[in-house]
């Protein structure tokens, strides 16, 4: 598993490890896993390493049967050179190692429904990957794309796109809002009217390990979120009053947000030296003012997945979480 330090794969490597897996977590050296502490030792072994070293990338694949590649540059701010290294060579790298493990039934890729390009109506999974020149939406496209070309060269793939992933310990979606609402800096794109395509950590995880388990889940693409139609406003002021903060004050046009992006980020692109980053950016306006609910119908019809957890215990737990300061 890569990703394990993350949200989406230390999740679901305790999940794994809690079902009686042996999990195996490729990790830097540098890599803060004590999130991982509470899985027996006899269930997981850390190999450190990284995406871009092949001998790490080897010893971690060397007995698996299933490898679930979680790891990805997912903030929507980061040199072009993090969202490559990530997101395209680190994928590339692991594909080649997954051709070489003996064992290996399923690759199972965590990709995103960024790949769409951020359409004005939520496609199902047939619609095309649409490049923006956003280096998020563009790595992941270029990610997939590596992954289907080893896909027709034999190996076993499974393509998950999931939304807008929540949940406690999620970063993007949780403690960066938190921190925003704190500060009064939340702002609604049109009036925050957007679905949002929330997806809970635990029915994500869900949805990734019956895509494993599922034979007829080979060479499928999957979109993923829990299907509640909510919108932003409904999510944000649902977490402002658990956390006893002021709902936002901020409403920006979209047009408005996105040329105001445009402005603040420009002088990170010119000076490239400038430290910090912008406080709003193209990619954050596109996911806050565009629909992200998209259809789920396959996954649900072939998959059998099933929202465990509804949207208000997610958000819920998701601000004990944050109230706890992530213990």
């Amino acid at each position: 598993m890569t990703g394990a330090s993350g949200f989406v794969g230390g999740r679901l490597a305790e999940v794994l490890a809690g079902q009686g897996e042996q999990v195996t977590v490729l990790a830097r050296p540098s890599s803060d896993l004590r999130h991982l502490s509470a899985i027996a030792p006899e269930r997981l072994r850390i190999v450190r390493g990284d995406l871009t070293a092949r001998e790490s990338l080897i010893e971690a694949v060397r007995d698996a049967t299933h490898i679930f590649h979680c790891a990805a540059a997912s903030t929507d701010w980061a040199s072009r050179e993090v969202y490559f290294g990530s997101n395209v060579r680190g994928t590339e790298m692991l594909l080649g190692a997954a051709t070489e493990a003996p064992q290996l039934q399923r690759f199972i890729h965590v990709s995103t429904t960024d790949v769409y390009g951020y359409p004005a109506v939520p496609c199902a999974e047939t619609g095309e990957m649409r490049d923006v020149g956003l280096p998020y939406n563009r790595t992941k496209i270029l990610a997939e794309a590596a992954v289907w070309r080893t896909s027709g060269e034999g190996l076993p793939v499974t393509v998950l796109r999931p939304a807008t992933i929540y949940g406690p310990r999620g970063k993007a979606f949780v403690t960066d809002i938190a921190e925003l609402l704190r500060k009064g800096q939340m702002a609604y794109i049109n009036g925050g009217r957007a679905t949002g395509g929330f997806l809970y950590i635990d029915n994500a995880v869900d949805a990734i390990i019956a895509a494993a388990r599922s034979e007829a889940a080979v060479g499928q693409v999957y979109n993923l979120s829990d299907g509640t139609g909510a919108s932003w406003k409904t999510y944000v002021k649902a977490l402002a009053e658990g956390l006893g903060c002021r709902p936002p004050w901020i409403n920006l046009p979209y047009a408005a947000a996105m040329a105001i992006a445009g402005a603040m980020e420009a002088p990170y692109h010119s000076l490239k030296m400038l430290p910090g980053r912008p406080m709003l950016t193209h990619h954050a306006v596109s996911l806050l003012g565009r629909d992200q609910e998209f259809p789920t119908i396959k996954a649900r019809a072939e998959l059998g997945f099933v929202s465990r957890v509804p949207m208000e215990e997610g958000i819920a737990r998701s601000v004990a979480w944050v109230k706890g300061l992530g213990k």
